[in-house]
C-alpha cells in the first residue's frame, strides 16, 4: 500500500504560503501523492489552486483531490481547471470527485444542492468532451490545448449510485474519512460493481485519514470545525478519528492495508511543516 500525504489547504485559517514548501518536502520525503480536501464556504485554499502550486514546486509526486465537490462548479470551467493542472504537472493529476453535503458550499447561482448526482453524471460527459478537444458549447473554440489527455477520475460516496458511477465512468474510488471497518464494505461494493460492469483489472482504492503529532487538541478542534456543518455526530467522529502520534499512525496504516487499500492519504490537521516531517519518519 502506498502512503501519500494531504496538503494543508483546508486546515482552518491555513498559512497558505506554506503549501509550495510542504509539497516540495513531501516529494523529497518519498510520499506517493499529494492530496487535497475541498470546500468553498470555509477559510482555506481552493483545491485547484493548492494543487497548481504543488505542481510548480514538484516534478514526480502524484496529485489528486480527495475529494473536490464537482457539482458546485460549472462543468466546462472545472474541466479546464483539471486539464490545466494535469498539463502543468506533466500528467500527474487525478481528479477525485464528490457530490458535497453542505448547502453553503453551493455558491454559484443555478447550481444548488439538489439533483447533484444527475448533474455530476452530465458533468462527467462534458469533462470527457472538453478533454477530447471538442469546442466549448456555443463557441468554435476548444477549451484545452491539442494533445490534452482524459484526466483519470475517482469518485467518493457511500451509496450504490456512487459505486455504479465508479464502474461506469471512473478509475476508482476515494473512501470517506472514517475508520477502516466502515470503509471496507464500500471498497467491496466498488469491486463488485466493477466486476458486474465487465471492467478489466481492478479499481484504484484510495483511503484517507487525518493525522497529528503536535498540538493534538488543536488538531481535533480543526477537524471538528471542518465537519460541524454536517452535524455534531459527524464532527465528533472526524475529530476522534485523528491518528494522534506514531502508534496511532502505524495502527491506521495496518487497518487500511488489511482491507486492501491501494493508497492511504494522511491529511494534516495542522499546517506545521514539522507535521509532514514526523509523518514521513513514521509512515515511510
Amino acid at each position: 500500500m502506498k502512503i501519500g500525504i494531504g496538503l494543508p489547504n483546508q486546515v482552518r485559517d491555513v498559512r497558505a504560503a506554506v503549501i509550495p514548501e510542504w509539497a516540495r518536502r513531501s516529494e523529497q520525503a518519498g510520499f506517493s501523492s499529494l492530496g487535497t480536501l475541498g470546500r468553498i464556504a470555509y477559510p482555506g485554499v481552493m483545491d485547484t489552486v493548492a494543487l497548481a502550486a504543488a505542481a510548480g514546486a514538484t516534478s514526480t509526486i502524484g496529485l489528486l483531490t480527495t475529494v473536490l465537490l464537482g457539482p458546485v462548479w460549472p462543468s466546462v470551467i472545472l474541466a479546464k481547471e483539471a486539464a490545466s493542472i494535469d498539463a502543468v504537472s506533466g500528467g500527474r493529476f487525478t481528479l477525485g470527485l464528490g457530490l458535497g453535503g453542505r448547502p453553503d458550499d453551493f455558491v454559484v447561482e443555478g447550481l444548488g444542492p439538489r439533483g447533484t448526482g444527475k448533474r455530476l453524471d452530465a458533468d462527467i460527459e462534458m469533462f470527457r468532451r472538453v478533454w477530447a478537444g471538442e469546442n466549448v458549447p456555443g463557441s468554435d473554440r476548444a477549451a484545452v490545448p491539442a494533445g490534452s489527455r482524459q484526466v483519470p477520475m475517482l469518485f467518493g460516496g457511500m451509496a450504490q449510485a456512487s459505486f455504479n458511477r465508479v464502474a461506469r465512468a471512473g478509475d476508482g474510488c476515494v473512501g470517506a474519512t472514517v475508520p477502516a471497518p466502515m470503509v471496507a464494505p464500500v471498497f467491496e461494493s466498488v469491486r463488485a460493481a466493477w466486476r458486474e460492469a465487465g471492467r478489466e483489472g481492478s479499481p484504484r482504492l484510495v483511503a484517507i485519514a487525518y493525522f497529528a503529532f503536535g498540538d493534538i487538541d488543536a488538531a481535533r478542534a480543526n477537524v471538528y470545525d471542518y465537519y460541524i456543518a454536517l452535524g455534531d455526530e459527524t464532527a465528533d467522529l472526524g475529530a476522534a478519528g485523528v491518528s494522534a502520534g506514531a502508534d496511532a499512525v502505524r495502527a491506521t496504516i495496518d487497518s487500511f492495508a488489511e482491507i486492501g487499500a491501494d493508497e492511504l492519504i494522511f491529511h494534516p490537521a495542522l499546517d506545521s511543516l514539522d507535521e509532514m516531517a514526523r509523518l514521513a519518519e513514521v509512515a515511510l
